[in-house]
C-alpha cells in the first residue's frame, strides 16, 4: 500500500511539473524567449567588428577588449536557448491524431514529450545554443595564422544565425496560433517591426564593415605577392600584416621599404584594385576609427541600402562584392514588403474604428444633403454622432456582450450597472437575485444636450439611471395655467418612476402609462436605462416587489409623488386660510351667502332623514354642492396612478 502511495506521489509530482502550451506561463517564457532571440541577432554582428586596422601602423589585429564584452553578452543570451531546450523538455504538445475538432488532447507524458522532441526540434535547438562565436574568438583565432583569418571565417557566425532565424519564425507562428498576435495594440506592433528593420539594418551593416576590411586584407596581401617575386625589395612575410609582429624590427625595416599600403591606399594615383562598393568606406577610413564610429556608420549604409534596394552601389567586378550587392537588393525588397504590410496591418487595427466612423460621418452628411435636412437638425445629428464617438470610441457594447456566454455576460452586466442600480433607493433594499435580474436587462444610453427625453402627456416607455451629466424634469400639471414644477436630476438620480407604479399594478393594462413630466437634457447625458417590458417581466417574475414597504419608498422619492404632494399641502394649507378668515368675520357678503346655503342644504338633509320623507333640493343649493364635487374629483384625478394591492397582499 506504502508503495503505491509513493507511485502515486510521484506520478502527480512528474505532472505537475508538465506545461500547458497554451498557459499563462509557456506563453509569458516564448515572448521572453522570442525577445532573447531578436537580441542574439544585436549580438552576433558585433563580432564582425572585431577585425579591425590600427592606424598608427598599418596593421590588422583583433579588438580584444570588445571581443570580452561580447562574450559576455553572448553568454548570457545563450543561456536563454539552454532554459528553452528544458523548458520544451517538460511541455505538453497536443496529440495530432486527437485534433480532429477543437484544441485536441494533451500529451503529459514526460517520456513521450521527450521523445517526440527529440525526433523534432531538438537538434536544431542544440545547434542554435552552440557558443559559436565564443570558441570562434578565443579557440580558432588564436591558433591561426594572419593568412587565414578574414570574412570567410566569421561568417560562420551567420550559419548559426540562420538557425536562430527559423527558430524566430516559427516561435513567432506558434505565438500567433496560441493567442492571435504578437503585440496587443497597433502602436506595439508598429514599433515591434521598425525594430526588426533595424536589426536587419544593423547585421547588413556588419557585414559591410566586414567585407570592407577583409578587402583590404586582400589588397594588401595581392601587392605582398608581388613585392616577393621583386629580388631587391625586402621579402614580404603576411605577419608583418599583423599587429602582434609589428613592432619587430624586420617588419620595421620592411613598412619602410615596401609599396604595398601606397598602391592599396584608395586616395592614391597608382592604386591596384578597385573597392567598389567599399570605396566610400576606405576613404572615410571606418576601417581605422573607434567602435561606436565605425558601428554608427555601418548602421547608416545598411539602413540606406535597404530603403534603397541597392540603388546607388556601383560594383567593381569582384565576384564576392556582386553577390553581396545582389543578396542585399533582394532582402531589401523582401524586407521592405514586410514591413510596409505589417505597419498598413498594425496601422489599420488601430485605426478600423475610426475610418468606420468617418465613413458613417460622410454617408449621413450625404444623407442630410440629398433629404435637404434642415441646419439646425444637421447640427443635432452631427453633435450626437460626435459625443457617441467620443464616449465609445466606435465599440458597440452589445455587439461584444452578445459574443460571450450568459454566465460572463451576467458577471459584467452586475459591474458596471450594480453600484449605480443600488443608489436608487427603491432597489437598495432588494435582494441580490432581484438585482441581478434587473442589471442583466439594462442597456447603454446616450443623449447630447438639449434632447427631449420624453415630453408631458407621451407614453413613457423607459426608465432612466443617470451616469453622467443632468437632466431638467418639469411640470405643468397637465396644462394648468399658472402651473409650473422643475428639478434638476444628477447622477445617481432616476426618471421614468411611472413604470414601476404601472408594472406593480396586478392587472395592468398593455397601453404604457402617460409622462407627467417633461424631461430634457442640459448637458451632455449618458445613464442606462430599463425597457418598460423588461421592467413588467422583472415586476411579475419576483413578487417581492409588491411589497407595501417598496410602495412607501417609490412614493417618498418620486419626483412625481412629491410634486402631487407640494400641491395638496398647498390646497389644504389655502382652504385653511379661508376657514380663519370666515371665522373673523372678513369674508364678503358672497361668501357668506354661499356657505348658508350649504348650512340651508344640511338642515333639510337632517330632516329628511329625521323624518323619514324626501322632499326636493332647493334650486339654489345645486350649485355649489356640484363645484364642490367637482373640485375633489379633480384632485383624485391629479392624483398619481397608485396600485391596487388589495387583490394580491403581499405587505410585510
Amino acid at each position: 500500500m506504502r508503495q503505491l502511495k509513493d507511485c502515486f506521489r510521484k506520478w502527480t509530482s512528474q505532472q505537475k511539473r508538465i506545461l500547458d502550451p497554451g498557459g499563462n506561463i509557456a506563453l509569458t517564457w516564448n515572448r521572453i524567449f522570442l525577445v532573447s532571440c531578436v537580441a542574439s541577432y544585436c549580438v552576433d554582428p558585433l563580432f564582425f567588428f572585431l577585425l579591425t586596422v590600427d592606424g598608427t601602423n598599418p596593421c590588422m589585429r583583433i579588438d580584444r577588449h570588445l571581443a570580452i564584452v561580447l562574450t559576455y553578452l553572448r553568454t548570457i543570451v545563450d543561456m536563454f536557448f539552454i532554459v528553452t531546450i528544458a523548458t520544451r523538455l517538460c511541455t505538453a504538445y497536443v496529440d495530432p491524431v486527437s485534433k480532429v475538432l477543437g484544441k485536441g488532447e494533451l500529451v503529459t507524458d514526460p517520456k513521450r514529450i521527450a521523445h517526440t522532441y527529440i525526433r523534432t526540434n531538438f537538434f536544431i535547438d542544440l545547434v542554435a545554443a552552440l557558443p559559436v562565436p565564443q570558441i570562434l574568438v578565443w579557440a580558432v583565432l588564436p591558433s591561426l595564422s594572419f593568412k587565414y583569418i578574414g570574412a570567410p571565417l566569421f561568417l560562420i557566425i551567420l550559419v548559426q544565425s540562420a538557425v536562430r532565424l527559423y527558430i524566430i519564425i516559427q516561435l513567432s507562428i506558434s505565438i500567433i496560433k496560441t493567442v492571435g498576435y504578437i503585440t496587443k495594440n497597433g502602436w506595439d506592433g508598429t514599433i515591434y517591426n521598425l525594430f526588426l528593420y533595424l536589426v536587419a539594418s544593423h547585421v547588413v551593416g556588419s557585414i559591410y564593415y566586414l567585407l570592407a576590411v577583409d578587402r583590404q586584407k586582400t589588397c594588401w596581401e595581392t601587392q605582398c605577392s608581388v613585392e616577393d617575386r621583386i629580388m631587391n625589395k625586402t621579402p614580404c612575410d603576411f605577419k608583418f600584416l599583423d599587429c602582434r609582429y609589428s613592432t619587430s624590427s624586420e617588419s620595421h625595416n620592411w613598412a619602410q621599404s615596401t609599396n604595398v599600403f601606397t598602391k592599396c591606399n584608395v586616395d592614391s594615383n597608382s592604386i591596384s584594385i578597385n573597392y567598389g562598393i567599399f570605396s566610400q568606406a576606405m576613404k572615410n577610413g571606418v576601417a581605422t576609427t573607434s567602435f561606436l564610429e565605425k558601428y554608427f556608420y555601418s548602421l547608416w549604409w545598411g539602413l540606406q541600402q535597404l530603403t534603397t534596394y541597392g540603388n546607388p552601389l556601383v560594383t567593381s567586378s569582384f565576384i564576392g562584392e556582386n553577390l553581396f550587392a545582389i543578396g542585399l537588393t533582394l532582402l531589401s525588397i523582401g524586407l521592405f514588403a514586410q514591413l510596409i504590410g505589417n505597419m498598413m496591418t498594425y496601422m489599420r487595427s488601430r485605426s478600423t474604428n475610426a475610418e468606420d466612423w468617418r465613413i458613417q460621418k460622410a454617408e449621413t452628411e450625404d444623407w442630410m444633403t440629398d433629404h435637404q435636412i434642415p441646419d439646425d437638425l444637421r447640427i443635432r445629428i452631427s453633435r450626437f454622432l460626435e459625443c457617441k464617438w467620443i464616449a465609445t470610441q466606435g465599440i458597440e457594447e452589445d455587439s461584444i456582450l452578445k459574443q460571450l456566454p450568459v454566465d460572463l455576460r451576467q458577471d459584467i452586466k452586475q459591474y458596471l450597472c450594480l453600484d449605480l442600480v443600488q443608489r436608487v433607493p427603491l432597489f437598495s433594499v432588494m435582494d441580490q437575485q432581484l438585482l441581478n435580474a434587473i442589471c442583466e436587462r439594462m442597456t447603454y444610453f446616450l443623449r447630447t444636450e438639449g434632447t427631449y427625453i420624453i415630453r408631458e402627456g407621451d407614453p413613457v416607455k423607459v426608465m432612466l439611471f443617470i451616469i453622467r451629466g443632468k437632466l431638467e424634469s418639469s411640470t405643468t400639471d397637465g396644462g394648468r395655467t399658472g402651473f409650473f414644477n422643475s428639478i434638476i436630476l444628477k447622477p445617481g438620480d432616476f426618471c421614468g418612476e411611472e413604470l414601476l407604479t404601472w408594472a406593480l399594478l396586478p392587472r395592468s393594462s398593455e397601453s404604457y402609462p402617460s409622462s407627467t413630466r417633461t424631461v430634457r437634457t442640459i448637458a451632455e447625458f449618458e445613464a442606462f436605462s430599463l425597457q418598460a417590458d423588461d421592467i413588467k417581466f422583472v415586476a411579475s417574475t419576483f413578487r417581492m416587489m409588491h411589497s407595501k414597504n417598496l410602495q412607501h419608498i417609490l412614493r417618498f422619492y418620486s419626483n412625481q409623488w412629491r410634486t402631487w404632494a407640494a400641491c395638496f399641502i398647498q390646497s389644504a394649507w389655502r382652504r385653511h386660510r379661508n376657514r380663519q378668515k370666515i371665522a373673523e368675520g372678513g369674508l364678503s357678503s358672497r361668501w357668506k351667502s354661499f356657505f348658508s346655503l350649504i348650512d340651508n342644504h344640511a338642515n333639510e338633509a337632517r330632516h329628511q332623514n329625521n323624518d323619514g320623507s324626501s322632499s326636493s333640493t332647493p334650486q339654489g343649493a345645486e350649485f355649489p354642492f356640484s363645484k364642490i364635487a367637482t373640485i375633489f374629483l379633480k384632485a383624485q384625478k391629479d392624483r398619481p396612478m397608485e396600485s391596487d394591492f388589495s387583490m394580491d397582499d403581499h405587505s410585510e
